[in-house]
């Protein structure tokens, strides 16, 4: 998800553009960023990821939801967008300026690009860490496959892996699911560099992050 920033707008200005504009926007002290995938990548690996997903949890008390809901994070309010996001057992929802926000997701992802990596990575993760609900962060790289996979295993710790690789296969703990990165990036295409595999990287480390 891109973000090119617009500077110079109230509170007030930023939802009348949100009610009036056909792009999802974001807002943070002054600041408007629209928000949009830009690459074809990007549309394939969220669609992938809502239609997995959604099949995976049909029987289960969770619900995936797509890029479009926006999501209530206290340190960045009024509301982010997330790439998707899944919530459990019973959905809850704030109504603020005439849309509904999620309240309780567990899981959130987002499909990096170069110009929204570092952010994903470092301030969106940690207002995303205010959400009480929050449990587990997913990182997918668009331009090979490669995830970055977050857990929470404590107040300040998360557990961190990284899975390389169409083989390979990432498991979801907070919702009970493994994905394999195959049909993550299903119908993706990778340059002859960017499709090299990498050796992974050991999991199940402990980081205060």
């Amino acid at each position: 998800m891109s973000a090119q920033p617009k500077t110079g707008y109230t509170l007030e200005e930023y939802l009348e553009l949100e009610r009036t504009a056909e792009e999802r926007y974001e807002f943070w002290e002054g600041e408007v960023y629209a928000m949009s995938g830009g690459t074809k990548e990007h549309d394939c690996i969220t669609g992938n990821m809502f239609l997995a997903l959604s099949s995976l949890l049909r029987n289960k008390k969770c619900r995936p939801f797509t890029g479009n809901m926006q999501i209530k994070v206290p340190a960045a309010l009024p509301y982010r967008y997330a790439d998707g996001s899944v919530a459990c057992d019973k959905i809850e929802y704030e109504r603020f300026s005439g849309v509904d926000l999620l309240l309780n997701p567990v899981l959130l992802w987002e499909v990096l690009s170069p110009s929204t990596e570092a952010f994903n990575r470092g301030d969106k993760f940690t207002w995303y860490k205010s959400i009480a609900s929050f449990r587990e962060y997913l990182l997918i790289a668009q331009h090979r496959p490669h995830i970055t996979h977050f857990v929470k295993q404590g107040a300040e710790v998360w557990s961190y892996e990284e899975i390389n690789g169409l083989e390979a296969s990432i498991h979801l703990p907070t919702i009970e699911c493994t994905l394999t990165l195959a049909e993550i990036y299903q119908d993706v295409e990778f340059s002859q560099e960017s499709s090299l595999q990498l050796l992974p990287k050991p999991s199940g480390t402990l980081i205060p992050y």
